[in-house]
């Protein structure tokens, strides 16, 4: 028989991740290593456990999922990480396939649904739930492709003038992360300028406010 599959949940919630667990316990091939509370804790502890899937909350105190998830697969680059959350916009959906994650489940899907996206990423396959796949169905703004939540913030930083460097300081992101955004938001507007950047900001509200992950 082969190993069971390592799997570590990590919620802030401690009864959805308590639940989560109590139910994979209950397949004889998967075997949780460990709950934990934050994004931190399991960037630190991923290389102890050495999970094969992480079940990893987007919103967390301290180290959101996104940046956790770029930072897990810097020290363990093997490890599956498969976003459960509650939040089906595309944007959030988008942005964390972008980051690394192999799948998005939503925290409503049947209990079995959970079980089906495990082993499918250990199969080496993307994946994603009906809803999930749902709200990335084609979308047209303006004729050009939307940005997502996550590009609209480093938008709104470098409309503000700020570096690189200092954009990802205050998002807490790698400069490399900060040049990838950059490069995606201009392929999408074509702006290249930080003039041009910002005059799309303040015509399209973002200036006003945009909804961090």
């Amino acid at each position: 028989m082969s190993k069971p599959v390592r799997v570590l949940i990590v919620d802030d919630h401690p009864m959805v991740a308590e639940g989560i667990e109590a139910i994979l316990e209950t397949y004889e091939d998967i075997a949780v290593v460990g709950t934990l509370g934050t994004g931190g804790e399991a960037v630190e502890r991923v290389i102890e456990l050495a999970p094969d899937v992480i079940l990893l909350d987007l919103n967390m105190p301290g180290i959101s999922g996104l940046s956790a998830t770029e930072l897990i697969l810097e020290r363990r680059p093997g490890t599956r990480v498969l976003i459960l959350s509650m939040h089906d916009s595309a944007e959030y959906i988008s942005t964390a396939l972008s980051h690394g994650a192999k799948g998005y489940v939503l925290k409503d899907v049947p209990t079995d649904e959970i079980k089906i996206a495990i082993d499918r990423v250990m199969a080496g396959e993307d994946y994603l739930c009906t809803g999930a796949k749902a709200a990335l169905s084609p979308r047209i703004t303006d004729g050009r492709e939307p940005l997502t939540n996550r590009e609209q913030t480093i938008l709104l930083e470098l409309a503000q003038g700020k570096s690189n460097k200092e954009v990802a300081l205050a998002l807490d992101i790698s400069v490399r992360t900060v040049e990838t955004h950059r490069k995606n938001i201009r392929n999408k507007l074509g702006i290249s300028s930080t003039a041009g950047l910002t005059r799309y900001a303040m015509e399209h509200g973002v200036l006003q406010g945009t909804g961090r992950l």
